[in-house]
């Protein structure tokens, strides 16, 4: 059986649909709803005790922090303490959805430091930007036909969820992942002017930008996410290393196949801001 945390997020819903759609067994674990046609276990990452009924006959698991709690000083700890009882459970195999800003610098590696000492057979999968970061502009895309972002002209290769998933996917279920870490990208970097516009061609109708400044970008963050969160995001957003403006070929290497664009990704998700 396949545990999934994080079980009703962007990520986390695809690879519960993925899974599922193979014919595995699949326990959905979040903090709320329960996604449609799985067995789901209401729990918290943050108290350990409470994932002990969605282990119980696990042999993989798929971790998903919160923001929340990729900020917590003590996330390393707390996530050794849900390895120590899925190792108990008998779980051999774990995948940890990380950040492409462990490998840049820009995030604690605490999680991964916590998953690779685990003593259990181990994958970790950093993204860049997800496509579906771009829900924040549904409510004034629906409304005024408007967008409005920091950084207008800087292009970052943002990857589509569904591609996360796909590659979560293929390392719970296949041999031969183990050890690996995958740097998860689209196939080319776009900016938010473009990322507007593509939303525009899908929707049949052009859609207006507005670039904010970086404190006007922060004050909004800042309402639904750490400070440290959301200053680490507009580093990346603003000022980019190389390697995070760099195409990688590991969704395409795991896959077989390339990584979907973000036109792509809007014209499936164009109802959202119609």
């Amino acid at each position: 059986m396949i545990v999934v945390t994080g079980a009703t997020g962007n990520v986390g819903r695809a690879l519960v649909r993925v899974l599922a759609g193979a014919g595995e067994r699949v326990t959905a674990v979040s903090r709320g709803e329960a996604p449609p046609g799985v067995r789901h276990v209401r729990a918290d990452l943050a108290r350990p005790d409470s994932l002990r009924p969605a282990l119980d006959g696990a042999s993989v698991l798929f971790l998903l922090t919160s923001g929340d709690f990729t900020a917590r000083g003590d996330g390393g700890a707390v996530l050794g303490d849900v390895l120590d009882h899925a190792r108990a459970a008998g779980v051999g195999r774990v995948v940890l959805l990380s950040s492409q800003g462990v490998g840049t610098g820009r995030h604690s590696p605490h999680l991964e430091e916590a998953v690779t000492r685990s003593g259990l057979e181990w994958t970790v999968l950093r993204p860049g930007g997800f496509a579906s970061n771009s829900y924040a502009w549904a409510t004034t895309i629906r409304e005024q036909r408007l967008a409005a972002a920091p950084f207008a002209d800087v292009a970052l290769p943002v990857v589509d969820p569904d591609d996360i998933a796909a590659v979560a996917a293929a390392a719970l279920r296949e041999e031969g992942h183990g050890g690996r870490t995958y740097v998860l990208t689209g196939p080319e970097a776009v900016t938010p002017r473009q990322q507007v516009a593509a939303i525009g061609d899908a929707l049949g109708e052009p859609v207006r930008f507005v670039e904010l400044s970086r404190e006007e970008a922060r004050a909004g963050m800042a309402a639904f996410m750490p400070e440290v969160v959301a200053d680490a995001t507009l580093d990346i957003l603003g000022t980019p290393t190389a390697d995070e403006r760099r195409v990688h070929a590991d969704v395409e290497r795991v896959l077989g196949r390339p990584a979907g664009t973000f036109a792509d990704w809007a014209a499936r998700h164009a109802a959202a801001f119609r």
